[in-house]
């Protein structure tokens, strides 16, 4: 039997888990029907689930720049997925979607980085053609917003 890899065992990153956290956060908020309490329901969901102070404050920015640039986040995602409207996607698709578009808005993390980590969510929790879909999207946008 081979040795396990030692990255294999390491935890992941507070950056991969404040995404995860975020994740959960834009789905409970997604599917109640999106609105203008994504802070209030994140908030509720992180208090609820204990979440750790330095996971919840790498999600906090994901979701504050949500909060703040959201309409035009969801615009170059429109713009990208010509023919599938923002609301025909999958919830999980959508938020991974929003997730790695506003990390590419702040510009705090290489572009490379931010669709290899939206692409792993994508696997994790989206469906078979998710992954696919998510590496396209970013890809196109990071090229857009001229990261790429």
């Amino acid at each position: 039997m081979a040795p396990i890899p030692r990255e294999a065992t390491r935890a992941p990153r507070v950056e991969t888990r404040g995404r995860a956290r975020a994740l959960q956060a834009l789905y409970a908020w997604d599917v109640r029907g999106a609105g203008p309490d994504l802070p209030r329901i994140a908030t509720q969901l992180w208090d609820d689930l204990a979440v750790a102070r330095d996971e919840r404050r790498w999600a906090g920015r994901v979701v504050e720049t949500l909060g703040t640039e959201g309409a035009q986040i969801d615009r170059s995602i429109a713009e990208i997925t010509t023919h599938w409207r923002l609301e025909r996607l999958g919830a999980i698709e959508r938020c991974v979607l929003r997730i790695g578009a506003a990390e590419l808005w702040r510009r705090d993390t290489p572009p490379r980085v931010i669709i290899q980590e939206a692409v792993h969510l994508a696997e994790r929790y989206g469906s078979d053609t998710s992954a696919p879909f998510v590496n396209g999207v970013l890809d196109a946008l990071a090229r857009q917003l001229g990261q790429l």
